[in-house]
C-alpha cells in the first residue's frame, strides 16, 4: 500500500492517511497511452480497406435531444476544468486553481443530479441497462445493439460510478474549506480527512483514464458519426441500419 497511499503523523504522533500517491498519475498516463496506442495499431492492422462506410447522406434520425447534448458538453467542460486544476499543482504549474476547481465541481454536481432525475423520469432508462445479450455483442458481429452498444453502456456505467465517487468525495472536501457559503471549521478528524483525499485522488485517476479512453474512441474514424450526433443530434438512416438493430431501436426522424 505504500506505493498507493501517502501517510503523515498527526498532532498525536499517530500515522494517518494523507492521500493518494501522485506517482500513480504517471503510471496511469503511461498505461493509458500504451493501451490506446496498441489498440490503434491492432485496429489498423485488421482494418478492411475495401469496406464501405455507411453514408451520412439521406434521411436523418434523431439520436440525442438538445438538452442531453448540452448536459454532455457541460459535464465534459467541468471534468476538463476539474482535471486541469486538480493536476496543475501536482505537476508544478502555478495557477489560482482552488476557486476554479470547486466552482467546476459544483457545476458537475448540479448537472449530474439533473441528469439522474431526467434519466429516471423522462428518458428510456432501460435502454442503458446491461443485459446478458449485450455481453455477446463484442464476439458476434451479427448481434447488433439497440440504441446503445455494449461498449457504450459499459463506458456509461463506469463513468457513472467514478463521477459519483468524485462528486461525493469532492463535496465532502469542499465543506472543509473556506467558501462564500461558510467558514472553515476543521471539524473532520485528520484520519477521516485523509481517507477522503485518498478516495478523491483514486477516483480522479480513474476519471482521467476513462476520459482519455472516451476521447480516443470518440475520435476513431468508425465512431465519428456518434460524435457528430452528440453535436448535431442526428445520425443517418444508413448509419443506423449498419450499426443498430432497428427492431430494438426505432428513432424518430430528425428535425
Amino acid at each position: 500500500m505504500g506505493e498507493i497511499v501517502r501517510y503523515k503523523r498527526d498532532v498525536w504522533g499517530e500515522e494517518v492517511i494523507l492521500g493518494v500517491s501522485w506517482d500513480l498519475l504517471w503510471v496511469v498516463a503511461v498505461a493509458v497511452l500504451v493501451l490506446l496506442a496498441a489498440h490503434a495499431i491492432i485496429m489498423a492492422a485488421l482494418a478492411n480497406k475495401k469496406m464501405d462506410k455507411p453514408s451520412a447522406e439521406g434521411r436523418r434520425v434523431a439520436r440525442h435531444e438538445g438538452i442531453d447534448r448540452m448536459f454532455h458538453w457541460v459535464m465534459a467542460l467541468s471534468v476538463f476544468a476539474l482535471t486541469i486544476t486538480g493536476v496543475a499543482p501536482i505537476i508544478g504549474l502555478r495557477i489560482a486553481w482552488l476557486d476554479i476547481h470547486w466552482i467546476s465541481g459544483l457545476i458537475l454536481t448540479f448537472v449530474v443530479i439533473v441528469h439522474i432525475i431526467r434519466a429516471f423520469l423522462w428518458q428510456d432508462f432501460k435502454s442503458m441497462i446491461l443485459g446478458p445479450r449485450d455481453f455477446g455483442e463484442p464476439f458476434d458481429s451479427a448481434k447488433k445493439p439497440g440504441k446503445y452498444s455494449f461498449e457504450q453502456k459499459g463506458m456509461h456505467w463506469a463513468m457513472t460510478v467514478i463521477v459519483l465517487a468524485v462528486v461525493v468525495t469532492g463535496v465532502i472536501l469542499f465543506m472543509q474549506i473556506d467558501s462564500p457559503f461558510w467558514d472553515r471549521t476543521n471539524s473532520m478528524p485528520e484520519s477521516r480527512l485523509g481517507l477522503m483525499f485518498l478516495l478523491h485522488g483514486l477516483s480522479t485517476l480513474a476519471l482521467i483514464a476513462l476520459t482519455a479512453t472516451h476521447i480516443y474512441f470518440s475520435l476513431r474514424p468508425e465512431k465519428l458519426f456518434y460524435t457528430r450526433s452528440m453535436v448535431q443530434g442526428w445520425i443517418s438512416e444508413d448509419e443506423m441500419t449498419a450499426n443498430h438493430d432497428t427492431s430494438r431501436w426505432s428513432p424518430n426522424e430528425a428535425d
